[in-house]
């Protein structure tokens, strides 16, 4: 089964002035939205302009990250500086839950007391949020293919739109009917579904920072893909994980029959192979050992499982050459 790890390719430059002019957008929206909300007396305009401001700090954290994702490996970052976007779209992530319950408790105190809202300035502001929203998510729809940061940007515009969508709606009811409870009611709405986003999208950043396998590569059908290769005896000590968002690596122990140790490159070669055609697998580290000199007990995955005796033999073999 092979797995695709391939992702669109955006022109850096280009992506760059996308994510700037989607800042400056968010920037002057969520202005006018918190002057609009104070002026109006809408929690829920507030509660998008916060999303918004949200928006805007988390396109400042993916442009500053993917400036910094560019930069080559070097002494200090041996695996290069590809994973801060995966440290910025957790704290994008954290930050929309944050926010989400705060406007679940502010949205519950005005319904007890729903205060006097200018339905006409939600109306208005509202349109004018979901043309910004839908413009920034236009912006990086095309980018969020490849990256689990932008895919957060992307997911936060998104549900700023539907969020307008809601606020409009609200303005319009209060403007007909006086229904002010509409207001923290939709507060609430909004506060609920950045809630199930942020709870559904930050699992993926987590298991990448943790050095999780990659979600949609089987760890055991690895291991048997490897057991396939001629002169392959048995695999231990496993970890996969994601280097970066695209990129999986691998590294393990291989044990082959003694008189065949001499073929070990060939072996080698065509296990490294087999890990690029089925899974895409393009890191891989092999250590070799002979049958009758291979870790006894040793787990198929990671590095436990060793007795204290195998241990202290292998530490031995390692120090002393025994």
């Amino acid at each position: 089964m092979s797995h695709d790890h391939g992702h669109a390719n955006i022109d850096p430059n280009s992506g760059d002035r996308r994510v700037a002019i989607a800042i400056w957008a968010n920037g002057l929206l969520t202005v006018a939205q918190i002057v609009g909300g104070i002026l109006s007396g809408s929690l829920a305009l507030i509660a998008d302009a916060l999303h918004n401001f949200s928006d805007m700090a988390s396109l400042v954290i993916a442009f500053a990250a993917r400036k910094i994702a560019r930069r080559p490996a070097d002494e200090r970052m041996t695996f290069g500086y590809g994973r801060v976007e995966i440290v910025a779209a957790l704290i994008n992530y954290t930050t929309l839950i944050v926010i989400g319950f705060y406007l679940i408790y502010e949205g519950g105190m005005r319904m007890i007391d729903p205060p006097e809202v200018m339905g006409w300035t939600v109306v208005i502001l509202g349109g004018i949020a979901l043309v910004v929203d839908t413009l920034t998510a236009m912006l990086t729809y095309s980018m969020q293919k490849g990256s689990v940061n932008i895919r957060a940007l992307f997911l936060h515009n998104l549900s700023d739109a539907l969020a307008s969508v809601a606020v409009i709606v609200g303005g319009t009811l209060i403007i007909l009917y006086d229904m002010r409870w509409v207001d923290p009611a939709i507060t609430i709405g909004i506060a609920l579904y950045i809630l199930y986003l942020s709870f559904t999208e930050i699992g993926g950043p987590i298991r990448t920072l943790m050095l999780g396998s990659p979600p949609d590569i089987d760890g055991n059908d690895v291991v048997r893909a490897i057991q396939s290769v001629d002169g392959v005896v048995d695999v231990h000590h496993v970890h996969l994980w994601q280097m970066q968002e695209n990129a999986a690596a691998l590294d393990c122990h291989i044990v082959v029959e003694r008189d065949r140790m001499g073929e070990a490159d060939k072996i080698k070669e065509n296990v490294k192979s087999a890990l690029h055609e089925r899974f895409s697998i393009e890191h891989s580290t092999l250590e070799f050992e002979a049958s009758d000199n291979a870790h006894q007990e040793a787990q198929v995955f990671g590095h436990g499982g060793f007795t204290n005796e195998v241990q202290i033999l292998y530490q031995n073999r390692i120090l002393h050459g025994v």
